[in-house]
């Protein structure tokens, strides 16, 4: 198999890093009515987001690449949103990946902080249902279908080639 010609995502997977549930739910319910729900890993904090996206813990035997979007909650327990952003941003496997904070804060200094530190966009949730669901639609849509992500590194196009038996899709 060609390196060059590997998917850069295991199967345009969207990581979701929030800690409210009935949001969760609602983004769930947001990303079913376009097919997309079944590709959605929920993690509940930032502590668990990083350890999915260095394949740690409970992850660690999860499928090699980056997911095509993290969809990430800045107020969180254990480590907070900023934190998993400069983490990711600061990492030359994951800087590429695409992060959107959806937040409740409409504060400057809060949208000032998660762009400085190369957040791809930042979007307030809306407050009405049918506004929150529409959000969250097109959101995913952009980022698993209409985004061209950028194209594997070769030492994780080798990491891929090299271990037998792993879904290469």
């Amino acid at each position: 198999m060609n390196p060059e010609k590997l998917p850069y995502n295991h199967p345009k997977t969207i990581l979701l890093v929030e800690d409210d549930p009935q949001d969760v739910e609602l983004i769930l319910t947001a990303l079913e009515e376009q097919h997309l729900a079944g590709k959605v890993m929920v993690v509940r904090d930032g502590e668990q987001a990083l350890d999915y996206l260095y394949r740690r813990g409970e992850f660690q035997a999860r499928a090699v690449g980056n997911p095509s979007v993290v969809l990430l909650d800045n107020k969180m327990p254990k480590v907070n949103g900023l934190e998993v952003l400069k983490t990711i941003k600061a990492d030359v496997q994951l800087r590429v990946t695409p992060v959107v904070v959806l937040s409740s804060s409409r504060e400057t200094p809060d949208l000032a902080e998660c762009y400085q530190h190369g957040v791809n966009a930042y979007v307030v949730k809306p407050l009405y249902f049918a506004e929150f669901l529409q959000a969250v639609q097109q959101l995913a849509i952009f980022w698993t279908t209409i985004n061209e992500p950028p194209p594997i590194s070769r030492n994780e196009a080798a990491r891929l080639v090299a271990v037998p038996g792993r879904e290469k899709s």
